[in-house]
């Protein structure tokens, strides 16, 4: 890969309390610095709630996600809940399991944010011990998954053993519940081969979303491009071409793999999300 890398400014190891930087043609349209302290703010953002999907191993609560000196915190648990839906014998993955062994939070936008096209910037630092798996990624509005089509800004997990970066893009096939992927999978060895500190700072992932295609980027090094005249579902509709709501969440488990026997806390931290739009829309 060929790949520059850029600093970001200020100092990478701790939040920023900056203003959100302007940017030439566009206007900022949405934000969330988390510079309070306590609940995340629930005008921006609601809560998934228990086993949601991916057969992982955490249970989704709001009490894992806290706000405290300008960081959105994620707290992935070595806890047992009890699942109160639990049903014996059932097939269901979710329905099956007595109880939760970890517990984590899923944040989303759904139903008070959403948008068509911009330039998506979020701050965060992430837990990369096994077991975790964090991510920045929306869906669009309309239509069953993956037809209403996903962003994966940023992915975390083990491909093959491997620790990864992925930024991704999925969208409909004649197939129920089977997406065709544009994926870019980037080993995290080719990232603290350049930074042995790689891992303990904050990086900016950043979506820049057009009419015409999706780039995504790590610390303004272009990971993956998405052309959208090649994302129609076999519908006819391109659901790249429809609002998104965001996603924040950190699973655990899963592509994950099974946390180490010694990982009872794993942590995943946003400094802040923010959503730039062209001034003349």
């Amino acid at each position: 890969m060929c790949l520059t890398t850029m600093a970001q400014p200020g100092d990478p190891y701790k939040p920023s309390f900056d203003a959100p930087a302007e940017k030439a043609g566009y206007k900022l349209v949405w934000h969330d610095e988390f510079d309070m302290d306590g609940k995340p703010d629930s005008d921006n953002w609601k809560f998934e709630n228990g086993f949601v999907r991916n057969e992982e191993l955490q249970w989704y609560q709001p009490g894992n996600a806290t706000c405290a000196n300008g960081v959105l915190v994620i707290e992935g648990r070595r806890e047992q809940v009890k699942n109160n839906n639990h049903q014996p014998g059932a097939t269901d993955w979710r329905l099956n399991r007595p109880f939760a062994e970890y517990t984590s939070a899923s944040l989303k936008t759904s139903g008070l944010h959403q948008w068509l096209f911009g330039v998506f910037e979020i701050r965060a630092r992430i837990d990369t011990a096994k077991g975790s798996w964090p991510a920045i990624w929306t869906l669009g509005i309309n239509g069953e998954w993956p037809s209403n089509g996903e962003i994966d800004l940023m992915e975390f997990y083990r491909v093959d053993h491997q620790p990864t970066v992925l930024a991704n893009t999925a969208w409909g096939t004649a197939k129920r519940y089977t997406a065709k992927w544009n994926t870019k999978r980037i080993p995290l060895a080719y990232f603290t081969a350049k930074d042995s500190n790689w891992i303990n700072k904050f990086h900016v992932w950043k979506m820049e979303w057009t009419k015409d295609a999706i780039k995504l980027f790590l610390d303004d090094e272009l990971l993956n491009t998405t052309v959208l005249t090649t994302t129609v579902n076999p519908n006819g509709i391109n659901p790249f071409l429809q609002p998104h709501f965001l996603l924040l969440n950190l699973a655990l488990g899963g592509n994950g793999e099974d946390p180490d026997a010694a990982t009872n806390l794993v942590k995943y931290e946003v400094d802040y999300v923010r959503v730039y739009q062209p001034k003349e829309r």
